[in-house]
């Protein structure tokens, strides 16, 4: 078959943002780069989109060479073009955010990579434009997060509902009335009670709850106004 002529050729590559939670603290997951330009600066997980494979295949892949995971919650974000974002070659990125909970899978980190977790106040400069990708992925994970119960990727099997008010909180940067977010949050139908209770954090405890994952999938598309006049 004959190919396109007079075109010039352009390098695809996809992009992670990872996000994850460890109970207290919504964290970014980062690496150092191994090879120049910017060798050895902190960058977003990321990597070429090969001859045979899709762009999502190609997100699904880095993930799983940086973390161990595969099916995890996974969302195509933009796609950063400007010409010079890259100074090696043309070069389009695909951006991709996943949600993790990062108690489950720490110990499954790649060491090829040097990855670390950094609170998402205290992230550094980062290579190329990866920082605009980064506050744009936390611009839709509020946007998503006001209108689906996708925040719930991030706890573990077992939670109180403390630390998902400081997970909402530390998404939305605000301070939430614990008694009205725990009406809402209640209202919801998408907590099952516990008899035990976390008790590590206060002398009281507080009662474990599990997410009703049938209620959950019935719901993802039907959870608005969970967060009034989010900023985002």
């Amino acid at each position: 078959m004959t190919k396109y002529i007079k075109q010039s050729r352009i390098l695809v590559a996809v992009d992670c943002i990872i996000f994850g939670f460890d109970g207290y603290s919504l964290k970014l997951l980062l690496i150092k780069r191994g090879f120049e330009p910017e060798k050895d600066k902190w960058s977003l997980m990321g990597g070429f989109v090969q001859s045979d494979e899709r762009p999502e295949d190609a997100a699904s892949r880095v993930l799983k060479q940086l973390t161990g995971l595969k099916n995890v919650y996974m969302e195509q974000l933009l796609v950063f073009g400007e010409p010079n974002r890259d100074p090696i070659e043309r070069t389009i990125s695909i951006n991709y955010f996943a949600l993790i909970d990062i108690k489950k899978y720490e110990k499954q980190l790649s060491d090829d990579y040097r990855a670390e977790w950094f609170p998402l106040d205290r992230v550094p400069k980062l290579i190329f434009d990866h920082d605009k990708m980064v506050q744009n992925a936390k611009n839709k994970l509020r946007y998503k997060a006001a209108l689906h119960p996708i925040l719930f990727e991030l706890l573990p099997e077992k939670f109180t509902i403390p630390q998902i008010m400081t997970l909402y909180e530390q998404v939305y940067d605000v301070e939430l009335d614990k008694r009205n977010f725990t009406r809402k949050l209640r209202s919801t139908g998408l907590l099952i009670k516990q008899l035990d209770k976390d008790k590590e954090n206060s002398k009281k405890g507080a009662f474990y709850y599990k997410l009703d994952k049938a209620t959950y999938k019935e719901k993802f598309t039907k959870f608005l106004n969970f967060v009034s006049n989010p900023a985002y």
